[in-house]
């Protein structure tokens, strides 16, 4: 579904489904809904947690430019971690 302006936007699945456990670098993700078990790197559980509010591709780039100050946002590199996120089931589109 699209949103009025033809503008994909992207949610995290609802906080409710899934279970976060940070290990050391690396992050343990259960999403009761599936019954999967995801062990991720950053920037995944960033993404999870800006994703907690539908964004579109560019708030969400604008947003972790500020954030985490970054010098050289790659849209397209965001575009994918996304697209796995939502292969996932961790993140849907809206």
């Amino acid at each position: 579904m699209l949103s009025d302006s033809g503008v994909t936007r992207y949610r995290a699945a609802p906080a409710a489904t899934l279970r976060i456990e940070p290990l050391d670098a690396l992050t343990l993700i259960y999403h009761r809904a599936s019954g999967m078990t995801h062990l991720v790197d950053s920037p995944v559980p960033e993404l999870l947690a800006l994703l907690a509010e539908p964004l579109t591709l560019d708030q969400a780039l604008a947003a972790l430019t500020e954030r985490f100050d970054l010098v050289d946002p790659d849209r397209d590199a965001l575009a994918a971690r996304i697209d796995e996120l939502v292969e996932s089931g961790l993140v849907e589109r809206l």
